[in-house]
């Protein structure tokens, strides 16, 4: 990934090699999926450590529920990836 993001940096005809490597390999694009969708859920995981962070969804109930919104809003961050990617 740093690989095609150096390339693509470098040049117009380095970008055009990197979209190209993109476009016509599978195993590139599902490495791609799973990075993002790893840095999506990261990014919520985050978010709800920030709202616990100022005194929010502290109790136990509320934890539970705010794990579970997250872990919704992960899989639907997840979805829209793959759409995104493919």
């Amino acid at each position: 990934m740093l690989y095609a993001l150096g390339l693509s940096l470098e040049s117009e005809a380095g970008f055009n090699e990197a979209v190209a490597m993109f476009e016509g390999s599978f195993f590139a694009k599902l490495i791609a999926w799973g990075l993002i969708s790893a840095l999506g859920y990261h990014c919520l995981a985050g978010i709800k450590h920030l709202v616990m962070d100022a005194g929010y969804c502290e109790e136990l109930e509320t934890g539970r529920l705010a794990a579970k919104v997250t872990l919704i809003a992960g899989a639907v961050a997840v979805l829209l990836a793959g759409v995104w990617v493919w």
